[in-house]
């Protein structure tokens, strides 16, 4: 649903929305959508997962503020109004795209293991603790990054003054803002939060019940925090009372954890080389060049492998059991093949680069990459796929551990009128992270993306824990540009490693059919692999879709999913002259594309 109106603000407000009971329950053909025409900002746009998320964001590109501004004014009130997803206890990785250079840049604002940490942290005995155990502990509590890299950002590529960009969230934090319904559904399936007093005495009444969505929630500790970071700066969260109270909050029993003030105090965040490839031939955008995080996410490598795989699609059924004939694998069977391929590798190879060698290029390789295509047949499926050996690696490779999904994270994408963009994924894992609070906000549990396992018969894991490294990631914000280097769309996502899935999904969308609306894109039912099960979205198609991919041999899951996609495309007339930017938000929470 796309509606035109003036709200609080004193000029025209363009806003874009699909609601998942329209869409979805109703039974809509949700590919359809791409021929809907999409209203155009002529100026700037925000898409985030929360509409006062999102207005915050416009408010600040309004005052003049850049990209960046707007992505701190974002981030700030998603910590006030999705605590769940994302916030300053966090972490996240910036792709930052310059109109007036045509340079793409990449920060790092991952999480760190303490200096204390142990490969062995996670283990009972010889075996991994259970994973909600892991989870709900101080072992998992990563050093936060997120507000070390957005202050790093800033003083590139901000424009107005740091305190500034706090005001909208400290203001909904001091006066109350209804809870979001994606809040209210999270915090009605979570008992483990009660447990920190701190979190009990916000999110839940006396007599234990949850806050409703609707209720108006005010979190005056976390107000009073924001100011503390508005006046000082970041240094605020990492040293002194603050960075004190986070040590504190971390080594309290159950399952404490190791981290020390001085783990706090050294922490950096990095600029990257951004990972950019061309599009592979044979797309209707081909020139077009994909960029997005390297190591320590996997997120990249594997969208683009799953892109070089696929070399055509669209959301058609797999069709029934007769495919003898077919020349070429169904688009479905070969995306949910092709995310068994990425998957193989991204366990078995993708670290933190400072730790492990990363063949980045190898898994790249055009020449790797048809030999993993061969594997990908019309009538059959691969099953359990195996890693490759990607030129250049050693016949030794590290070995791979088991994937373990999470609900949290959130992801925005925002231009702001001088054609800068970012494209931001954010997160503190787990939905509510490790379930511990301070000063307002939550912690992560970002530990738990590292393996629990150390080792697999004797050989090191890659993905293990140690000192000072990054945990793996699926994050997979990216910006695309034309041959020309012009800004194409930016699009990321939540959901942790299904966010690999949902992006390549949506962005095969994008390239293979230019008529396709970003919401359109993103709203499009979903169908994934994450080298076990393939998982088909519930909606009218689901039933054909997993009935055609299971005479081919799949194992085939129907699922509700959460979502989490946001994105932002610009539109070119047929001279090349821009004419606007469309924006998009997953219909499966609760985000909103806002414009002028």
């Amino acid at each position: 649903m796309t509606v035109f109106h003036s709200g609080a603000f004193s000029r025209p407000t363009i806003r874009c929305r699909y609601l998942l009971a329209i869409a979805v329950v109703a039974g809509v053909a949700l590919p359809a959508l791409a021929r809907e025409p999409a209203p155009l900002a002529r100026t700037h746009m925000v898409a985030s997962a929360n509409p006062m998320a999102s207005d915050a964001g416009l408010a600040i590109l309004r005052a003049g503020g850049s990209a960046v501004d707007a992505a701190i004014a974002v981030q700030l009130v998603l910590s006030v109004v999705e605590p769940q997803a994302s916030g300053i206890g966090g972490g996240g990785f910036l792709m930052h795209y310059e109109a007036r250079s045509r340079q793409v840049t990449a920060w790092d604002g991952r999480e760190t293991a303490p200096a204390g940490a142990e490969p062995t942290m996670f283990l009972a005995g010889d075996k991994p603790m259970p994973f909600p155990l892991a989870v709900v502990s101080g072992l998992s509590v990563g050093v936060p990054g997120a507000m070390r890299m957005l202050e790093a950002v800033h003083r590139r590529h901000g424009k107005l003054a740091w305190h500034d960009l706090f005001a909208p969230a400290i203001k909904l934090a001091e006066d109350g803002f209804p809870v979001p319904p994606r809040l209210a559904r999270a915090l009605a399936t979570e008992p483990a939060l009660r447990n920190d007093p701190q979190a009990r005495g916000l999110y839940f009444n006396d007599d234990g019940s949850p806050r409703r969505e609707g209720e108006v929630m005010r979190n005056p500790a976390l107000a009073a925090t924001l100011r503390l970071l508005a006046s000082d700066g970041a240094d605020a969260l990492y040293r002194g009372a603050l960075a004190e109270a986070i040590v504190a909050a971390v080594q309290r029993e159950p399952r404490p954890g190791s981290m020390t003030a001085e783990d706090l105090a050294a922490y950096r965040p990095l600029e990257r080389t951004p990972l950019c490839r061309a599009v592979a031939a044979g797309t209707d955008l081909t020139g077009a060049t994909i960029c997005g995080m390297g190591p320590p996410t996997s997120g990249t490598i594997a969208v683009l492998q799953i892109l070089a795989l696929v070399p055509r699609y669209d959301d058609a059924p797999s069709g029934g059991s007769d495919c003898q004939d077919a020349r070429a694998p169904q688009p479905g069977h070969a995306l949910a093949e092709a995310g068994r391929l990425a998957f193989a590798d991204r366990d078995r190879w993708v670290a933190d680069p400072a730790f492990v060698p990363v063949p980045v290029d190898g898994l790249l390789d055009d020449g790797y990459l048809d030999g993993r295509r061969a594997a990908i047949v019309a009538c059959s499926s691969l099953g359990k796929a195996h890693a490759g050996q990607p030129p250049g690696t050693p016949a030794l490779p590290p070995v791979a551990a088991p994937v373990k999904p999470e609900a949290g994270t959130t992801h925005m994408a925002i231009v702001d009128r001088e054609g800068n963009v970012v494209s931001f994924t954010t997160t503190i894992e787990s939905s509510f992270g490790a379930r511990r609070m301070v000063g307002g906000f939550l912690l992560n549990n970002e530990l738990t993306d590292f393996s629990l396992l150390p080792a697999v018969d004797g050989r090191p894991v890659a993905n293990r824990v140690q000192p000072g490294k990054r945990p793996r990631s699926s994050m997979t914000p990216l910006i695309a540009l034309d041959r020309d280097g012009r800004f194409l769309f930016a699009i990321g996502s939540a959901g942790g490693p299904r966010i690999i899935g949902d992006v390549a999904q949506a962005t095969l969308r994008l390239l293979h059919d230019p008529a396709q609306t970003m919401q359109a894109a993103i709203a499009g039912p979903r169908l994934l692999n994450l080298n076990g099960v393939t998982e088909v979205e519930a909606g009218p198609t689901a039933e054909a879709t997993a009935a055609g991919l299971r005479a081919r041999g799949h194992e085939v899951r129907i699922v509700s999913h959460q979502g989490g996609l946001q994105g932002i495309r610009a539109r070119y007339d047929g001279a090349g002259k821009l004419m606007g930017y469309e924006g998009g938000a997953d219909p499966r929470r609760d985000g909103v594309a806002v414009g002028d």
